[in-house]
C-alpha cells in the first residue's frame, strides 16, 4: 500500500496526533488550538480529509492514525530524491554534504547503518 502524500500543515498536524493518539477529537480540537493555532472547524476538516485519505481514522469520536511518521517520512525522502535526484541516493547525499556539516558521530551512525544493510539488517 502507498502512503498517501500529507502536506505540510498535515504534517504538523499529525505529529501532535502520533504524540497523544488514540485520542478524543475534542482534545485533538483543544491542541491543535494551542499548539497551530487553528480554529476548531480548521482540526475537523483536516480529521475529515485525512480520515478520506486513509491517513487516520475517527470512530466514535477516537481519532487515531493508519500510517506511522516513519512511513510518512520514508515516502517524503523517496519522492523528494526520486524527483530532485533522479532517484540517486549518492547524487543527494552529495547535495547535503555539500552544503550541511556532517559531525563524526553521523559519520559513524551512517557506517553503522550501511554496515547493517550490507548484512541484511534493517
Amino acid at each position: 500500500m502507498e502512503t498517501p502524500k500529507i502536506f505540510e500543515s498535515e504534517y504538523r498536524f499529525c505529529l501532535i496526533l502520533w504524540e497523544h493518539e488514540p485520542v478524543k477529537s475534542s482534545e485533538l480540537v483543544a491542541l491543535c488550538r494551542e499548539q497551530l493555532g487553528w480554529k476548531p472547524t480548521t482540526t475537523y476538516t483536516v480529521i475529515k480529509r485525512l480520515s478520506e485519505r486513509g491517513v487516520l481514522k475517527n470512530e466514535n469520536t477516537i481519532v487515531s492514525s493508519l500510517v506511522t511518521k516513519d512511513q510518512v517520512q520514508a515516502s517524503e525522502i523517496n519522492e523528494m530524491v526520486e524527483k530532485t535526484f533522479e532517484g540517486s541516493l549518492p547524487a543527494f547525499i552529495a547535495a547535503f554534504t555539500k552544503h550541511q556539516r556532517i559531525s563524526e558521530e553521523e559519520i559513524d551512525a551512517l557506517q553503522q547503518m550501511i554496515d547493517r544493510y550490507r548484512k541484511g539488517e534493517k
